[in-house]
């Protein structure tokens, strides 16, 4: 994952994923109806406040405290389906391109989504438990 054009490059491919993983998975469970939505929501607010007291700590991304908060992050989005590693870093750039995930997101601290991302980005280098992407099962 370098600049320039192979960055753009890989970084399409992993909003691809990302759309086409989330329209599969809303297709085959009525909207995630499986999901409670409300415990989710409560997950996410508990860890985001977790993740802010680290980051005010002047903890870095690739930080172990944050990889096993980042990996919190990753078992709360597979309640929902279970991402390839291409599109959980898709999610990460969504958080930081549409404009109310980032406003939300930043209502916790002003450099989260930054910070998320980049935290994402490593645990998605290293971790484990992803689905096979799109491309991996094409070409396989």
């Amino acid at each position: 994952m370098g600049t320039g054009a192979v960055g753009n490059s890989y970084e399409d491919e992993c909003r691809r994923s990302l759309a086409e993983e989330q329209a599969k998975s809303l297709a085959g469970t009525n909207d995630w109806e499986h999901v409670d939505r409300e415990r989710v929501h409560q997950d996410w607010d508990v860890l985001y406040r977790e993740i802010t007291a680290f980051l005010d700590g002047g903890s870095l991304p690739g930080d172990q405290q944050i990889q096993e908060l980042v990996r919190r992050h990753f078992d709360i989005v597979s309640r929902f389906y279970t991402p390839s590693r291409e599109a959980y870093v898709g999610m990460s750039l969504f958080y930081a391109e549409d404009e109310a995930m980032r406003a939300f997101h930043d209502s916790y601290h002003p450099g989260m989504v930054e910070f998320l991302g980049a935290a994402i980005k490593v645990f998605a280098e290293q971790g484990s438990g992803f689905a096979p992407s799109a491309g991996a099962e094409a070409s396989a």
